[in-house]
């Protein structure tokens, strides 16, 4: 049984759809990518964002010193920085704190601390469309993540079943690509409930049409295994080319373990195929 301080903490996150409702249509994703969001120069701020009360500008000015700091790998001063912002209300500092205490990335590692700000963040929302609406996907994710997995040492212990619901929550509401293939996963092996192969290749789909790379080739996977040979070695092959260097080996040794028991013919074919769903 859930102890009282994470049922607490999940009911947080159950209620994410009456969050959605609340704001008059479906909650929507916007891709988190820090690197294209964090990038931009820093400049005088544009007409719109000088309509912003002071109070968001100024932190606003912080977490935009807090990431220059961070880039050029002054990391005591980034942390400062963007603690000062969280405490003026900025999302996007909360997260990357969020971010540095998972990794232990310039402060000691604490998932319990990482834990306790990113359910702050799916707790406080964002506007729909927001710039902000990214970091409340990403951050229900990374819930969902300690919840599977538990935090040792804290009242977060593993609980499966509840990360299941959690990733159908992103999945589903925000549409979030990274949750779709995790509840993708947890429905191909029955962790946290029934296995139900129906259900792990149509989160897998909606996640590798998205261009996630571990979701293309679990999809492959699985259209192999079903007997569509080539299409199930293309969608592996684009995935290896998808891939981030984390997720290379394992999509690589499943792509290889494939071709291994595949024809010639269904080889090159496969190839071919990969290569042209790459180049589109």
């Amino acid at each position: 049984m859930l102890s009282g301080y994470l049922e607490d903490n999940l009911n947080v996150i159950r209620h994410l759809s009456h969050y959605a409702k609340l704001a008059g249509r479906p909650a929507m994703l916007v891709c988190v990518c820090a690197s294209l969001f964090f990038s931009a120069p820093a400049h005088a701020f544009d007409p719109q964002e000088s309509a912003e009360p002071s109070g968001e500008r100024k932190a606003w000015t912080t977490f935009r010193f807090g990431f220059s700091a961070y880039k050029s790998g002054r990391k005591d001063e980034a942390f400062k920085a963007y603690s000062d912002a969280a405490k003026d209300g900025h999302i996007g500092a909360r997260w990357k704190l969020a971010k540095m205490y998972a990794a232990g990335d310039g402060v000691e590692e604490n998932d319990f601390e990482a834990f306790q700000i990113l359910r702050g963040i799916v707790k406080e929302g964002a506007e729909q469309g927001s710039r902000d609406s990214s970091f409340v996907a990403d951050a229900l994710v990374s819930i969902g993540g300690y919840v599977q997995r538990g935090i040792a040492g804290s009242p977060v212990k593993a609980d499966p079943a509840a990360a299941r619901d959690i990733y159908w929550q992103a999945a589903a509401n925000f549409k979030d690509a990274d949750a779709q293939f995790e509840l993708g996963k947890m429905f191909l092996s029955g962790e946290g409930g029934a296995v139900d192969h129906r259900q792990a290749g149509r989160w897998f789909n909606l996640s590798a049409s998205k261009g996630h790379a571990g979701s293309q080739a679990m999809l492959g996977k699985m259209m192999f295994d079903a007997g569509k040979t080539v299409e199930g070695l293309g969608l592996m092959t684009t995935a290896l080319h998808n891939a981030e260097e984390a997720d290379r080996g394992w999509i690589r040794a499943m792509q290889e373990e494939a071709f291994a028991v595949s024809s010639e013919a269904d080889r090159r074919t496969g190839i071919s195929y990969g290569e042209s769903l790459a180049r589109n």
